[in-house]
């Protein structure tokens, strides 16, 4: 009789094991909305700091041509009004913007750089950032990280 109630247990436990084994469809559907909430969440933020980080280009192209411009000073009576006589290309060195000389004196030039249409960056807010024979100025400058 106990070989019996022994036999009985252990199909009783078999067929346990058998349909508890997997998930349940009100399971996955709980994990498939926590993702799509946290999924919501990360993506905007993180397409924001990724603009954020790629604005270093703007900065770069113009710190170089800012070091362009006061070399090219020192052994001429003006700043330079084109980018080829500095040494340099319109297009920032990881193409996210484009740069230009807007003006040139004999003691001022400003410079620009602007958001490439069609680039990654098309989406920022900050727009362009200029410089001047006096550094980057105070306009949009939390924006752009300088303050």
């Amino acid at each position: 009789m106990c070989k019996i109630q022994l036999d009985s247990l252990l199909s009783l436990v078999m067929l346990m094991k058998r349909f508890s084994a997997g998930f349940t469809l009100i399971e996955l559907v709980v994990v498939c909305v926590v993702v799509a909430i946290l999924a919501a969440i990360a993506i905007p933020a993180y397409s924001q700091y990724m603009l954020k980080s790629r604005r270093i280009d703007a900065k770069n192209a113009l710190a170089s041509l800012q070091l362009a411009q006061e070399k090219y000073r020192g052994n001429n009576t003006a700043y330079s009004s084109a980018l080829a006589s500095l040494g340099l290309t319109a297009v920032s060195p990881q193409a996210y913007y484009t740069v230009a000389i807007t003006s040139a004196t004999s003691s001022t030039y400003v410079a620009t750089a602007t958001i490439s249409a069609s680039g990654a960056q098309a989406k920022d807010s900050c727009n362009n950032l200029t410089v001047n024979q006096d550094g980057f100025p105070s306009s949009n400058a939390s924006c752009w990280g300088m303050q």
